[in-house]
């Protein structure tokens, strides 16, 4: 198991979702640097400690113990990756407070260290929230990879929290320093809405949400092609956004019991803000989680999905494939999953290792709709 060494502490520590023979550390070069940073300027005793995307628990579990630890990340995984390594490690679970990022963390906090996140809305709307929440002489650091840190990174620390120092690049990952300066109050662009035509409905999206300006193009394939008038059947919309597949199935199916399932706290915060929208008080299971992990098996009749295919900046089909695991050991048999992906991510194949049967639905230029059947 991969060994985190800093002046705080040696921590083992693992990702989540947990692979066999693990390809890829739980933490890097950037949260070395933030720990061995703040450790050279002295960190005092009782300190309070906001951690913002704190990745898999690597900043956290180093500074349990030696601070009042906060953390906020927008990643169920993450959180679940935070309490296996604080467990793993021997420390309790109280010795950190997690705050998802559908929620404001109350300071006030004396440091404030950030991982930069792929979605700069998500860090904007974190450092709006952080306004009247630094104690006096409070710190903010960012820290990531270089080929991970845009400038605008920079300009969001100096335009809602103060003047921003750039360190020297140390093992390719650098800190931007930003020292609190008086703001006025912020006023969040988040969320931002867009309207579809059929049905006509508003969505809303909160920061972290992918394609928050507008439809993303592979949902937008695959509505005119979902299934209607199937009456009482168990659906479930897995990796739901902002809810928007599991939406418009239940207007067409007015009897489907729904379940709407992310990972992220903003999309399912998001998924219910717009199921009430839309559908008023009809009764739905909106839940943050890990895919279907918790679903009982032989519980759902349909699975809805639009599969991610990256984990914070990671590439790749591990995350579709364990969904399509997960949809299989939740349906019932005779049950189906239908999905939407780009073509050349060749599900098709990859599904018909896991189903009964596989079929094209439709198809773009860009994208295909399948249907498996258990």
């Amino acid at each position: 198991m991969p060994l985190l060494i800093t002046p705080f502490a040696e921590r083992e520590l693992i990702r989540q979702p947990h692979q066999p023979n693990e390809p890829l550390q739980a933490f890097d070069a950037a949260d070395e640097y933030l720990l061995k940073h703040i450790h050279e300027q002295g960190l005092p005793s009782g300190c309070r400690v906001l951690l913002l995307n704190d990745g898999f628990g690597a900043l956290a579990c180093s500074l349990a113990g030696h601070a009042q630890v906060t953390s906020s990340t927008d990643s169920y995984l993450g959180q679940a990756a935070l309490h296996k390594n604080l467990q793993d490690n021997g420390l309790p679970l109280a010795s950190v407070k997690f705050v998802p990022a559908s929620e404001t963390p109350h300071g006030p906090f004396d440091l404030v260290l950030i991982r930069v996140p792929k979605t700069l809305a998500l860090l904007e709307e974190q450092l709006i929230r952080l306004h009247g929440q630094l104690a006096d002489g409070a710190q903010v650091i960012a820290g990531a990879m270089i080929k991970h840190l845009p400038r605008a990174a920079g300009d969001l620390l100096e335009r809602y929290v103060g003047p921003v120092q750039a360190s020297l690049a140390v093992k390719k990952a650098r800190l931007l320093v930003a020292t609190p300066a008086y703001k006025p109050q912020p006023t969040s662009p988040y969320p931002t809405r867009y309207r579809l035509d059929k049905p006509a409905i508003e969505l809303l999206n909160h920061a972290n949400l992918f394609c928050r300006e507008g439809l993303d193009i592979g949902t937008r394939a695959f509505l005119p092609h979902l299934p209607q008038a199937l009456g009482e059947r168990r659906v479930a919309d897995l990796g739901c956004g902002n809810g928007v597949l599991g939406i418009v199935y239940a207007l067409s199916n007015p009897q489907a019991h729904m379940t709407l399932v992310d990972e992220s706290y903003m999309a399912v915060q998001s998924a219910r803000e717009n199921w009430r929208a839309a559908l008023g008080e009809r009764p739905a299971d909106i839940r943050a989680g890990d895919g279907l992990a918790e679903q009982a098996a032989d519980s759902l009749d349909l699975v809805l999905c639009n599969p991610p295919f990256h984990q914070q900046q990671v590439v790749g089909d591990f995350l579709a494939w364990r969904m399509f695991q997960q949809a299989r050991a939740a349906l019932v048999a005779g049950g189906e999953l239908w999905i939407v992906g780009n073509r050349h991510l060749g599900y098709h194949a990859k599904l018909k290792r896991l189903f009964r049967g596989v079929e094209q639905v439709a198809a773009t230029p860009k994208f295909v709709v399948l249907k498996a059947g258990k």
